[in-house]
């Protein structure tokens, strides 16, 4: 008894933060969504379902495919980096693997905002990527990098790639190393013994790190906001839109739901894939 009165009162301090700031936000979004608009914005407690009947109309599955493209775009990019750059660190010495993670993190020190304004200093036609393009002859004209789709799959690719990098460094790094041993010792060369080892073993690390960028980049607002300069709609915009401008609370609810219930679907794939991954693992072992 005294056993289960501690784990208790261990689990009530987490249970009551995730209790008030996410279970009661999150209900009172799902109320809101089958509710209706008030004439002058505001949310009148009578029951709809026409909220989500505008979900599915056809300017806001657009936007919706557009999010999505725009977020694989910047996970597939993202683990084109990071997978690289995590087998790199995996492969250094115990002693520099530290230092190499922490300036993999070392952005996370500064505000998004400034990390994302630094990005338009960087990208604008009189910013330092154009002048340095004129200066060593690649172009004459500036080139249109800002406030296009290219200019916010950087800055989510650039903001989020850390947790690629955590993730894949992750699952190398429990890797067997007899099994590559083995490998090498059945006369695999080193690309074959990547392609068909290390790869399938990292998986869950992969897939992992590409789920968490592609979840945090299709909801994501400021940097469409900023780096595509109100030019590409992104479906985060569109909610924040309904909860300020448009003050359509009971339609931005439906459409936050809606997201929400894509990024679960995504997150219980990713479950279930590991989990086989791992299966297959310990019956390889």
């Amino acid at each position: 008894m005294k056993s289960r009165a501690t784990n208790f009162l261990l689990i009530l301090p987490g249970a009551a933060w995730l209790g008030v700031f996410l279970l009661l936000p999150c209900s009172l979004v799902l109320a809101y969504a089958f509710m209706t608009r008030g004439v002058y914005g505001g949310v009148v407690p009578t029951f709809s379902l026409d909220n989500f009947v505008r979900v599915f109309d056809a300017v806001y599955i657009e936007i919706f495919l557009t999010s999505a493209r725009i977020a694989l775009l910047a996970a597939l990019v993202s683990l084109v980096i990071g997978y690289p750059a995590a087998y790199a660190i995996s492969r250094l010495p115990g002693t520099w693997q530290l230092p190499a993670l922490f300036f993999v993190i070392l952005p996370f020190w500064s505000n998004y905002l400034i990390r994302t304004y630094a990005w338009i200093v960087l990208l604008n036609r009189t910013g330092v990527i154009n002048e340095g393009l004129r200066g060593l002859g690649i172009i004459d004209a500036p080139l249109d990098i800002l406030y296009t789709e290219s200019a916010i799959v950087v800055g989510l690719v650039y903001n989020y790639l850390p947790f690629v990098i955590l993730s894949v460094f992750s699952s190398i790094q429990r890797l067997n190393p007899e099994v590559l041993e083995a490998s090498e010792d059945l006369g695999a060369a080193p690309w074959r013994t990547f392609l068909r080892v290390t790869l399938p073993l990292t998986m869950p690390g992969v897939v992992a790190g590409g789920v968490f960028v592609f979840v945090l980049s299709i909801g994501n607002f400021i940097t469409p906001n900023l780096l595509g300069g109100g030019q590409v709609k992104m479906v985060g915009n569109v909610i924040y839109d309904q909860f300020t401008s448009a003050r359509d609370w009971p339609f931005g609810a439906a459409l936050s739901l809606s997201l929400i219930a894509i990024m679960m679907v995504l997150l219980v794939i990713q479950t279930t894939l590991s989990h086989r991954i791992r299966k297959i693992e310990k019956v390889e072992a």
